[in-house]
C-alpha cells in the first residue's frame, strides 16, 4: 500500500506540475515546436558532421547555419512582403468606383446599407484592435524565433542521449517504440518540407494566371495564394475568388470568368494533386489525415498545427492499431 501511495502520488505531482509548465509555455509553443521540427530535420546532418569535427563544434555550426540560412532569410521574406504591401500605390478613384458598386449591389440585394453610421462606427472601433494584434504578432514572432534557436542548440547538444531518454519513457515494447519514433520523424519531416514546397509551387502556378488575367500586383497576389495553400479544404480559393469578384465588379467580366476557370480547374486541382503526390512520396499517409490534422491542429498549436496536427491524427491511429493487435486480436485468436 505504501509503495502504491508513493507511485500514484508521484504520478499526480508529475501531471500537476506538467500542466502548470504547459500553461506557462503556451505563448512560446510555436518556438518550441519549431525547434523540435528543426531538430528532426537537422539531427542526421549534425551527427555526420560530428564524425569529422568535435560534437560541440558540429552543434554550434548547425545552429549558426540554421540562423543564417533558414531563420534570417524567412524573416527577410516576411519583411519584404510587408514592405510590398505598404508600398502598393492605390489610386483612390479606381478603388472607390468598384467599392461603391459593391456597396450598391449589397444594398440592392440584401437591403443592408454598408455605409450606415452604425456600420462605420463598428469598423472604426476595430481598427485599433487590428493594429494591436499586428504589433503583438510581430513581437511574438521574434520572441518565438529566439526561443526556437536557443532550444534547438540544447536539443542538438543532447542528441542521442535525449532520444534514448525519451524512448525509455514510452510505454511500449522496443519494436513499438521504434515504430512510434519513426512515425514522428517521417511525418514532421514530410510536412516541414512538403508544405513550404507546396506553397512555392502553388504561388508559381497562380502567378501565371494572375498575370494573364491582369490582376493588380500579380506577384503579391501569388505570394498570398502560396500562403493560403496551407488552409485546409478552401485553400487558395480564399485569394483567387475575391480577385475574380474584383475583376467582375470593375466590369472586366471576361477576365473574371477566365480567372474563375483557371483558379477552379488549374490552381485548386493542382493543389489537391500536388498535395497527394507529396504526402504519398514523403510520408505515405492518406490526404484525409493531413486535412483533418490541420483542422484539429491549428486551434491547438497555432501556425505549427499544419505540421503537428497531422502528427496527432497519425499517432492516434497508430496507438489504436497497437491496441487492436495487442489486446483484441490476441484475445480473439
Amino acid at each position: 500500500m505504501k509503495e502504491l501511495y508513493w507511485k500514484y502520488s508521484l504520478i499526480t505531482l508529475i501531471l500537476f506540475l506538467g500542466y502548470i509548465l504547459f500553461q506557462q509555455a503556451k505563448p512560446f509553443m510555436n518556438g518550441i515546436l519549431g525547434a523540435f521540427t528543426l531538430y528532426l530535420l537537422l539531427r542526421k546532418i549534425t551527427f555526420r558532421l560530428a564524425e569529422k569535427i568535435s560534437y560541440n563544434r558540429a552543434v554550434w555550426t548547425v545552429t549558426i547555419g540554421t540562423l543564417l540560412f533558414i531563420v534570417i532569410p524567412i524573416s527577410l521574406m516576411g519583411w519584404l512582403l510587408v514592405s510590398e504591401i505598404t508600398s502598393i500605390n492605390i489610386q483612390p478613384k479606381e478603388l472607390i468606383r468598384p467599392a461603391f458598386a459593391t456597396i450598391d449591389f449589397i444594398k440592392e440585394k440584401t437591403g443592408i446599407n454598408v455605409l450606415s453610421e452604425s456600420t462605420l462606427s463598428l469598423v472604426a472601433g476595430q481598427i485599433p484592435a487590428i493594429g494591436q494584434s499586428i504589433m503583438s504578432g510581430v513581437s511574438d514572432f521574434f520572441v518565438n524565433v529566439a526561443v526556437a534557436i536557443m532550444l534547438l542548440y540544447f536539443l542538438l547538444s543532447g542528441g542521442r542521449n535525449m532520444e534514448h531518454y525519451i524512448a525509455t519513457l514510452l510505454p511500449f515494447k522496443e519494436n513499438n517504440k521504434q515504430e512510434v519514433l519513426q512515425k514522428i520523424h517521417v511525418i514532421v519531416r514530410s510536412n516541414a518540407i512538403g508544405i513550404p514546397l507546396l506553397a512555392v509551387i502553388q504561388g508559381c502556378i497562380s502567378l501565371l494566371g494572375y498575370w494573364l488575367c491582369g490582376v493588380p500586383n500579380p506577384l503579391l497576389a501569388a505570394l498570398f495564394t502560396g500562403v493560403a495553400s496551407i488552409i485546409p479544404l478552401i485553400g487558395t480559393a480564399v485569394i483567387w475568388v475575391p480577385l475574380a469578384a474584383y475583376l467582375a465588379i470593375i466590369g472586366d467580366w471576361v477576365m473574371a470568368l477566365v480567372l474563375v476557370a483557371y483558379g477552379g480547374i488549374v490552381v485548386s486541382q493542382s493543389d489537391n494533386l500536388i498535395r497527394f503526390i507529396l504526402q504519398k512520396k514523403m510520408a505515405n499517409i492518406h490526404p484525409l489525415i493531413t486535412i483533418f490534422g490541420v483542422v484539429a491542429g491549428l486551434p491547438i498549436f497555432g501556425f505549427m498545427g499544419v505540421i503537428f496536427g497531422p502528427l496527432l491524427v497519425s499517432l492516434f491511429l497508430l496507438f489504436l492499431e497497437m491496441f487492436r493487435k495487442k489486446y483484441l486480436l490476441d484475445h480473439v485468436s
